[in-house]
């Protein structure tokens, strides 16, 4: 090795970090991509000839090489709370009177950030060397990905500066601006592959990928948005943390600002209002947080929130846009739903091309057809919906209808009597298959890595699964056959499978699709029953006696175990060694909800499953009927003839805002 070899190797490590932090950090470039290019492939060709000047922080070293095995968990040095959020102004308000009494103050001083629609991680540096990513995980433990972030050339895989700390702990939001996602999908569909939802699911989904020489393809970008431990660095405040975080070489988001009290939070937040639609990535809100970290320790933190911070979320946006066609979609519960298929419009940082019509009803109170222009609407974490025509424009195509016949399988279709829903019965209907798959391997079910939908597709289309007893029959060698799997990816998936053997009785229930079953309700049944076996022989008057459980629970549960289709998945299961372990008995239920029993209905803001979670864990319980016992019908869009019955019977009704309060009045954190 020569010292003339060894002096160029220095210096173009160097020079690529400098270049660097110039790019990724503060955005102004010096050279082209050309010339940066030709700086790296001489620093590769220089580390091949003399392999003894090898570091795990040259620039070449971003990538891993050959696949992850896998994410191991670590403990967070500190929990990885999440904010509550807010919605009004006036809950501002109140969240400042709540500040300034717990701190005896008259006016108080709040760091306001653009709140980035991506994925919140935990990074470390010891040494001034990155050695640990983390995700947010459940708060405590996180998935360790460190391999998958170092790729990300927004983070510095050295601190730069003088002095720097022995030890440096950032929490950071890694993300996608949207003409970067928009480019990526265009990529994608060339080749293809499936466009990504939304730049946050990719984000998410880059993050947990086992090949870490795709993740450097992705353009994942990241902002720090807090220094932990700033004691140990002799800060005082958020901002000052923020600020040794940029001299280190962090990038830091340059639209952080201060606000010395409410009147200028106030300001503040209404001048986002108008202004936040033009930042080039995807932003829901506000972060607010009291600046001064001593004040911030003394107002302290419940056991998922902390009480020194809030999100501000941005109120209903809309947006135009031509309704190109309307599609259909059958569901794993058969229910066709009609979809609009839309010319591409930028909508709260996401490109949208699909809306949900809901049902024939829906189109028919709003005169929807194909060739309208209409108006979209989103909200917070909402999911678009088209909420009128705009009169007078477009190319107006005949009234629309839906078929009598499934447009998948051809079955003849049935309208519910309860719902303004039609549905395919035929439970072979290869779209049911397909979602009922895709629902048995999702997160909120038995949640195997590696079964999406692509996957899925592609195993039904082979024939090899029928139903989701068929999983537990695949071998590696099924899967190697599709498109893209390869023997690691398929023993992994084999693995999953096999693995989810073992998961909890409530996973299991949720996981079958019952109709009305969701994760509430299989909670309830998993701790009442404590095996299938016994939940199997249950008839409706056994079901009726736990709280909570209604009529048309209890009916549709006891359907589905006395079918031929579910009798026989379930002996096709429990044979393959699927019978779903017991749950820990759990004290009686205690809380300010306890003793009260509410119904939803109607389309809410927050994901069905998490509203029951929430009144589950305030100590009350959720019914799928409105009675006289009914203490409140929880009220949504679109609702149907819950709300009815409910002012029929003078039960009190809630609209989301209402309940939200009460959640947060019970000390409950909504998302």
């Amino acid at each position: 090795m020569s010292a003339r070899a060894e002096q160029r190797v220095r210096s173009l490590r160097q020079q690529i970090e400098r270049h660097d932090h110039l790019y990724y950090t503060l955005g102004q470039p010096e050279i082209s991509d050309r010339d940066y290019d030709a700086l790296m492939r001489e620093l590769e060709e220089l580390e091949r000839a003399h392999p003894d000047l090898a570091d795990p922080d040259s620039p070449t070293s971003r990538v891993a090489k050959g696949l992850l095995t896998g994410f191991p968990t670590v403990r967070h040095t500190a929990p990885m709370l999440s904010l509550d959020n807010t919605y009004s102004l006036d809950e501002v308000a109140e969240f400042d009177t709540r500040v300034r009494k717990g701190l005896g103050r008259e006016r108080i001083d709040y760091a306001v950030e653009p709140k980035v629609d991506g994925v919140a991680i935990h990074l470390r540096y010891e040494k001034g060397r990155f050695t640990l990513g983390l995700t947010r995980g459940d708060g405590e433990r996180g998935d360790e990905i460190t391999a998958n972030l170092r790729t990300i050339r927004s983070i510095p895989l050295r601190l730069t500066g003088r002095n720097v700390p022995d030890l440096v702990e950032v929490r950071g939001e890694v993300y996608m601006e949207t003409a970067a996602f928009q480019a990526m999908n265009a990529r994608r569909a060339e080749a293809g592959k499936p466009a990504f939802m939304n730049p946050r699911n990719a984000t998410t989904g880059s993050l947990k990928m086992l090949d870490t020489s795709e993740v450097s393809r992705r353009p994942l970008q990241m902002f720090v948005y807090q220094l932990l431990h700033a004691d140990r660095h002799g800060i005082e405040t958020h901002l000052e943390g923020l600020a040794l975080a940029r001299k280190l070489g962090l990038r830091v988001n340059p639209r952080n600002s201060i606000a010395h009290g409410y009147d200028d939070l106030r300001a503040q937040c209404e001048a986002w209002g108008d202004e936040w639609g033009s930042l080039p990535y995807g932003a829901d809100g506000l972060v607010i947080k009291v600046n001064d970290l001593r004040d911030a320790a003394r107002l302290g933190s419940t056991s998922k929130s902390p009480r020194w911070g809030i999100a501000y979320k941005f109120g209903t946006v809309e947006a135009e846009t031509v309704l190109r066609k309307i599609d259909l979609q059958v569901g794993r519960t058969g229910v066709v739903t009609p979809v609009a298929l839309l010319e591409p419009v930028l909508l709260l940082g996401t490109e949208v091309k699909r809306a949900t019509l809901h049902n024939q009803d829906e189109i028919d109170r709003k005169d929807i057809r194909e060739g309208d222009r209409v108006v979209l609407e989103k909200g917070g974490e909402v999911i678009p919906k088209v909420v009128r025509v705009v009169p007078g424009t477009g190319r107006r195509g005949p009234r629309f209808v839906l078929p009598s016949t499934c447009p998948v399988c051809g079955t003849t279709l049935t309208r519910d009597p309860e719902q303004a829903a039609v549905r395919c019965e035929n439970l072979y209907c290869p779209a049911q298959v397909r979602r009922r798959i895709q629902y048995y391997a999702s997160r909120g079910a038995l949640d195997i890595e590696g079964l999406g939908e692509r996957t899925v597709d592609q195993l039904v289309d082979a024939k090899l699964v029928e139903d989701p007893a068929d999983l537990y029959d695949l071998t590696v060698l099924d899967l190697v056959e599709l498109e893209g799997m390869a023997d690691k990816s398929a023993g992994n998936l084999v693995r999953g499978i096999a693995a989810s053997k073992g998961a909890p009785l409530d996973r299991l229930l949720t996981a079958l699709g019952i109709r009305h079953v969701g994760n509430t309700v299989a909670r309830l049944l998993a701790e009442h029953f404590r095996s299938l076996a016994a939940l199997s022989e249950a008839d409706e008057e056994a079901l009726l006696e736990i709280p909570g459980i209604g009529p048309e629970i209890a009916a549709s549960v006891v359907a589905f175990f006395r079918s031929k289709e579910g009798r026989s998945l379930v002996k096709r299961l429990v044979e393959r060694g699927v019978k779903g372990k017991a749950p820990e008995r759990r004290a009686a239920a205690a809380g300010p909800f306890a003793g009260k029993t509410f119904v939803l209905t109607g389309t809410l803001g927050m994901p069905r499953e998490e509203a029951e979670e929430l009144i589950l864990r305030g100590g009350g319980r959720v019914t799928s009927s409105v009675s006289k016992k009914t203490d409140a019908v929880v009220v949504g869009e679109d609702a149907g003839s819950k709300l009815d019955k409910a002012r029929a019977l003078g039960v009190p009704t809630w609209d989301e805002p209402r309940f939200r309060a009460a959640l947060r009045e019970a000390g409950l954190r909504v998302s």
